[in-house]
């Protein structure tokens, strides 16, 4: 793994890039079983991460809507997520 930073700190990006590199790790299936244990961790860790920021990006949209009176569904895409996240 090329950080150790806190789950916590990172951002959307950084959590799925990073989670990115812990499944190709782990695919290559070089790592001891130890090794492989600790990737997998830190990618459940990673995984929760990104789901509280696109979570809580839904819950911005979905206010956004209601303040708005906006009515029916709204396609939620990286354009959309990236404007919230300003």
């Amino acid at each position: 793994m090329a950080t150790a930073s806190k789950v916590s700190d990172l951002s959307y990006e950084e959590a799925r890039d990073e989670l990115v590199r812990v499944v190709n790790e782990l695919e290559q299936g070089s790592s001891t079983l130890e090794e492989s244990l600790a990737l997998w961790e830190r990618g459940e860790a990673l995984a929760k991460r990104c789901e509280e920021w696109l979570l809580g990006a839904k819950a911005r949209l979905d206010a956004a809507r209601a303040a708005t009176g906006a009515a029916g569904p709204v396609l939620a895409g990286p354009v959309l997520v990236d404007r919230v996240a300003d």
